[in-house]
């Protein structure tokens, strides 16, 4: 979103005014400290920018993985799983981008197996 914002030649003050919400907010938002905006919200964001639908999907997929805080439930999974999920919110870290690259593929590969 800032990069289109930028691309517009649009100041963060500009662009929060006509979404109606905080320069703080959207800020927040950018950067990756808020949550994840609502499906309205993202919604409004490309009817401002004026962003096509093919565009839009995109950006709400880009929204709905945004979150920066996610908490995994390992209720009811065996307790190999429960050490994963722990080993990795411990270590994400500091993991390499080449290491979470190989991550994902594994993982994505295990639900196309499924």
């Amino acid at each position: 979103m800032r990069a289109l914002r930028a691309v517009r030649g649009e100041t963060l003050q500009e662009m929060a005014a006509g979404l109606g919400v905080s320069a703080a907010y959207l800020s927040a938002l950018e950067h990756g400290r808020r949550g994840r905006p609502n499906r309205r919200f993202v919604h409004r964001v490309c009817q401002y920018l004026g962003i096509i639908w093919d565009d839009a999907e995109e950006i709400q997929r880009l929204a709905d993985i945004s979150h920066p805080r996610v908490v995994v439930d390992t209720s009811g999974l065996t307790p190999t799983a429960t050490l994963l999920a722990n080993r990795l919110a411990e270590r994400i870290g500091e993991l390499s981008e080449e290491k979470l690259q190989s991550l994902l593929l594994l993982v994505d590969a295990g639900n196309e197996r499924t």
